[in-house]
């Protein structure tokens, strides 16, 4: 890594740390339940769900990708968890269906982006309608409940104290990092993004890196949506909708460019946190619902800004 990106790096995580402050800080004042320990508890074990997406919408945006299937993923992850668990009762063998769920719809994603050559956005976006579908197919639209405690532990259970969801978060994150800086196969994701011609003719495989890109971020999904089905104790038939966004904007808010080629995984934590204390804020100002969706829209419309006058800037730098 040369001097360039580490700044920008450290420049990234500074800039996006201040705004988090600075958000606390109003929300702090606007409403004093704000602090409290139980809704301090509730923002973290939310914000962990998008988070760990999040972590993997990092590497598909990196590649200059999108993926608009994880709140699908999530939701039929889930589903199949919580079906399995009914069924048989047992923990891991529900877990293992949830994210061999993810697996699944990776590998097929990423057939069709990687092998296929057909635009992520177009691919990702069939791929969502059609989980959807599925997922309504196989609950009938009825929620299936989930009365294992075991199972219910992994989205509301603590460690030491720590909640289980933030534990989780903690070596999602750990390994995402380890992975994007420290290894071969994190040079070839920052590759790809930056220009994926030059990557293919320095004798990078193109197409298998972008694969296992898609693959990483389904598993997550599937993940994401074990923990909310855990913590809902409930899987319903629209688990996950909105998800996709939610994880985007965490990424962009991050300071990962959507051009793909730069960015950093630890922003994207700091990015969802921000995302988070929004809609508890609203919350508990009673604000109408609906609303936070104005705010989250007019929050990834500056952060695009902001992007775009960065990067601006950096070529005028480099001139």
């Amino acid at each position: 890594m040369n001097a360039k990106e580490k700044a920008f790096r450290v420049l990234t995580v500074h800039r996006t740390s201040i705004i988090l402050a600075l958000i606390l800080i109003v929300a702090a004042f606007l409403s004093p339940a704000f602090l409290s320990a139980s809704n301090m508890l509730n923002v973290i074990r939310q914000v962990s769900i998008t988070a760990i997406i999040g972590a993997g919408m990092t590497f598909v945006i990196l590649t200059g990708g999108i993926d608009l299937s994880v709140g699908s993923v999530v939701g039929l992850a889930g589903a199949f968890s919580a079906g399995v668990l009914q069924t048989t009762d047992s923990v891991p063998l529900a877990i293992g269906i949830g994210l061999l769920t993810g697996l699944v719809c990776g590998f097929i994603n990423g057939f069709f982006i990687a092998k296929c050559g057909i635009p992520a956005f177009i691919a990702t976006l069939a791929m969502m309608t059609l989980l959807r579908g599925c997922i309504l197919v196989y609950t009938n639209g009825t929620p299936i409940s989930v009365q294992s405690d075991i199972y219910k532990a992994v989205g509301k259970g603590s460690l030491a104290g720590i909640p289980v969801p933030i534990i989780i978060l903690l070596f999602v994150y750990l390994a995402a990092y380890i992975l994007l800086t420290h290894t071969a196969y994190g040079r070839t994701v920052y590759a790809i993004g930056g220009n994926r011609e030059a990557a293919r003719l320095s004798g990078i495989s193109v197409v298998k890196n972008e694969w296992i890109v898609y693959i990483i971020i389904a598993l997550l999904s599937s993940l994401a949506g074990i923990i909310l089905t855990a913590r809902l104790g409930t899987a319903a038939a629209t688990a996950g909708e909105g998800y996709e966004m939610d994880a985007i904007a965490s990424v962009i808010i991050g300071g990962t460019s959507l051009a793909g080629g730069q960015g950093f995984i630890l922003p994207t934590v700091i990015g969802a946190l921000i995302l988070g204390v929004l809609d508890n804020i609203l919350t508990l100002m009673n604000v109408n619902p609906f609303a936070t969706n104005i705010v989250k829209g007019v929050v990834i419309l500056i952060a695009v800004l902001a992007d775009k006058k960065f990067k601006d800037l950096s070529a005028k730098v480099n001139q």
